[in-house]
């Protein structure tokens, strides 16, 4: 498996454990703005942590350093499955007799009709870029060594680790929406703000360490489909939180914060996919040009969910 695929399924999965227990316990509880916000306010958030990461750990953009084309597939698949949602959100839902809306179950198919097209292009990529940065630079020696003594490990005591971490992340993330929710109705900011935010941001911390970890081993295509992919696993968890949502179907509670969410969303994936294509070297306070914009609109975005609240 190419690192962009185990990146775009396996590592987002792990990372995304939290948004699945907040999601499935908040839309029990009928908490619908509060699993929405967190949802897809997470998408903004989770796509800013690549330009702190740019700005952090990169000495040139990071945009520029992927050495093939399925970051900016899977930033263009995301796009239209945003762009789905919205026009679902824009037309209405319609509820199906088991509960369940239609929109829900057609977002599901399609993020799986997503992870099919991926699987297949990872391994025929049609073409790669004349100049890859990714294979000029030297690797560190703190990169080499942290990568020599993990190829030591069998395949058996790969996934063993890997089940075990990520059943720590879902355990962590259980606690999460009892105390978001009771910080809503205390502070009185609302669920949607609540979701948006601090939650959203409590919930995306798992990305933060493992982007931070790819790019500190040289695996900047992982790192990059681990974002892209969380976001587009939030998109597809609207069909087990509707499952377990008791009334209408959950995308009838979309309020203008998260209606913006989308947007907000749907722009820095767009700002970030026209990078990975310009593949600029350019940076700005030592990070590239797309990331700089990508943080001056997740601050926006904080201020417009803060007005919606």
């Amino acid at each position: 498996m190419g690192q962009a695929f185990m990146g775009l399924i396996f590592v987002a999965a792990a990372t995304s454990l939290p948004e699945l227990v907040t999601t499935l316990y908040g839309a029990h509880t009928g908490e619908a703005q509060l699993v929405l916000g967190n949802m897809f306010g997470g998408i903004t958030m989770q796509t800013a942590i690549l330009a702190i990461v740019d700005l952090l750990f990169i000495t040139y953009a990071l945009t520029s350093y992927p050495s093939g084309p399925t970051s900016a597939l899977e930033a263009t698949l995301l796009i239209a499955l945003l762009a789905m949602l919205l026009g679902l959100h824009a037309v209405g839902e319609l509820a199906l007799p088991f509960g369940v809306g239609l929109g829900t179950l057609l977002l599901a198919v399609a993020y799986l009709g997503i992870v099919m097209m991926l699987r297949h292009y990872d391994g025929v990529q049609s073409w790669i870029p004349v100049e890859s940065i990714d294979a000029a630079l030297p690797r560190t020696a703190e990169s080499s060594d942290t990568g020599s003594s993990v190829d030591r490990m069998g395949t058996v005591g790969l996934i063993v680790g890997f089940a075990l971490m990520g059943t720590a992340i879902l355990m962590c993330g259980l606690a999460l929406i009892a105390s978001s929710a009771a910080i809503a109705e205390q502070t009185g900011l609302g669920s949607s703000f609540i979701g948006m935010t601090l939650l959203a941001t409590a919930t995306s911390l798992p990305e933060v360490s493992t982007t931070i970890s790819a790019v500190r081993i040289g695996a900047y295509s992982m790192a990059i489909s681990n974002i892209f992919g969380s976001n587009l696993l939030m998109v597809a968890m609207v069909l087990p939180a509707d499952l377990v949502y008791r009334g209408a179907p959950i995308l009838g509670a979309i309020d203008q914060g998260t209606a913006f969410a989308i947007i907000s969303g749907v722009l820095v994936t767009s700002i970030y996919l026209a990078g990975l294509i310009i593949r600029s070297r350019r940076t700005v306070f030592r990070m590239g040009i797309d990331s700089a914009l990508v943080l001056l609109i997740y601050a926006i975005t904080l201020g417009v969910f803060y007005h919606f609240s």
